[in-house]
């Protein structure tokens, strides 16, 4: 009796200490506000609570890509681009590069203060997959650069959702490095379940070739449930103003994906070929299009000298808006999204994998067998990523620790006996709430219950 005695005395300890962890000098809470439901996947939509979940976003990536910076640990960007993005209306921006060294706390508590949510690429320029060698890119350094970025924004209430690879494959040639790309998000999946984290969806953003972006949408659907994408995405200027819903092909589109079981949308779109109206945004949210689609994202925030952008950026000053700035922000404003489910199916079946054509030329792996993941990489599992490498690092694309086998399917899951229960107790959550009675003794008699058999 002095044992149980003891070890609930123990346990209330341990409770009162979790309930209230150390605070930590200057530090700004992660979720702070509870201004934002988690989003979570229904079928083939997205779900804020309960109701159906539209992305209606921008790309946002200062400098571009020749400048890989991170837009979201410094204040003062994000003081003068949030501003801009509550005029446009968005309620989602997507980032291509962040340094997960770094904090965002302040970034991301400023964004859901405004009702925005993240959708975030996890590969940075020096830590990616290369298609030019897709084997030795997937390793060990790469994978433990991927769950860093995880560790930063898991936490994160308004993190929407992870892209494990952008237009990595780009051309009918390059196409074997798909099964890389599923290795990566069965990766990603499996350490947000290790780790204790709340389902986080996890996707790939593909390139706007029409010859085998279908394909490759059927791919990272197929197999089980470990494997599969919690959603996909794909780039589309196919819509040039003006234009509309036939004109553009986005009918043929909608009808090949009609079937499709997990959220489709658009990460990027906005075609520049004639002054940009935006008309596609009616229909885009249209119950024309909202049976299948769940929205997307325009390219691009800032001008980066390809003609994309919507502002022009000079330092710090006040962003100055060019002429489809005003035209987007009129658009969203028109525009409301269906009442209810909008047509989304709660449920369906996984696709089949494509077979290999002149236009998938996917050899090394067939069907639903994947890469292992890398040994060294393993350990990462249960004892959490570690220190991030940031964007100093010395990159992993030729840092050795490769994969040295075929993981069937299903070897993606979490196990039940793994450390995910205890990862979630030992890490700190700023948000902790302490458990109520009910909770309380349930949670001693279950521990309880075990120690004295």
């Amino acid at each position: 009796m002095k044992a149980v005695v003891a070890i609930a005395a123990a346990l209330a300890a341990v409770a009162n200490a979790i309930a209230t962890p150390a605070k930590t000098e200057g530090a700004v809470t992660k979720r702070a506000t509870g201004s934002l439901p988690t989003v979570t996947v229904k079928g083939n939509a997205f779900y804020a609570g309960e109701d159906r979940f539209y992305i209606r976003g921008i790309d946002y990536q200062p400098g571009g890509s020749s400048d890989a910076a991170d837009p979201l640990s410094d204040r003062q960007t994000c003081d003068r681009d949030i501003q801009k993005f509550k005029e446009l209306g968005v309620n989602t921006v997507r980032i291509y590069t962040v340094d997960n060294s770094k904090s965002h706390d302040y970034c991301m508590n400023a964004l859901a203060q405004a009702g925005i949510y993240l959708a975030l690429d996890v590969n940075s320029p020096d830590y990616s997959i290369n298609r030019d060698d897709p084997a030795t890119s997937y390793n060990d350094a790469y994978l433990q650069s991927v769950f860093a970025t995880i560790d930063a924004f898991a936490d994160y209430d308004n993190t929407l959702l992870f892209f494990s690879g952008n237009e990595v494959i780009n051309a009918d040639n390059n196409t074997d490095c798909a099964p890389y790309i599923k290795a990566t998000t069965r990766d990603m999946k499996q350490y947000i379940g290790s780790m204790g984290y709340r389902q986080i969806p996890v996707g790939y953003s593909a390139a706007d070739v029409e010859s085998n972006r279908f394909e490759m949408a059927e791919y990272m659907n197929c197999g089980t449930d470990d494997q599969r994408s919690d959603f996909f995405a794909f780039n589309d200027y196919s819509w040039c103003d003006p234009s509309s819903y036939s004109q553009s092909g986005w009918d043929q589109k909608v009808e090949q994906y009609s079937s499709y079981s997990i959220p489709l949308f658009l990460s990027e779109y906005g075609c520049i070929t004639n002054k940009r109206q935006f008309q596609e945004v009616a229909t885009l949210y249209s119950s024309q299009m909202t049976s299948v689609y769940s929205g997307g994202l325009v390219y691009e925030y800032s001008e980066e000298g390809s003609g994309y952008g919507l502002v022009t950026i000079n330092g710090n000053s006040a962003p100055v808006e060019k002429s489809d700035f005003k035209a987007l922000m009129q658009a969203f404003s028109e525009t409301k999204s269906p009442a209810g489910a909008g047509g989304a199916k709660p449920n369906g079946s996984p696709s089949q994998c494509p077979k290999r054509s002149k236009t998938w030329e996917v050899t090394d792996f067939q069907g639903a067998d994947l890469p292992s993941i890398p040994t060294a990489a393993q350990k990462y599992m249960s004892k959490g990523a570690g220190k991030a490498p940031g964007l100093n690092g010395p990159g992993s694309q030729n840092a050795g620790g490769t994969s040295t086998g075929t993981a069937k399917a299903g070897s993606g899951q979490v196990s039940p006996s793994g450390s995910s229960a205890a990862n979630s107790l030992l890490r700190p959550d700023k948000s902790f709430k302490p458990l109520g009675a009910c909770g309380t003794a349930v949670f001693l008699s279950i521990l309880l219950g075990a120690a004295l058999f």
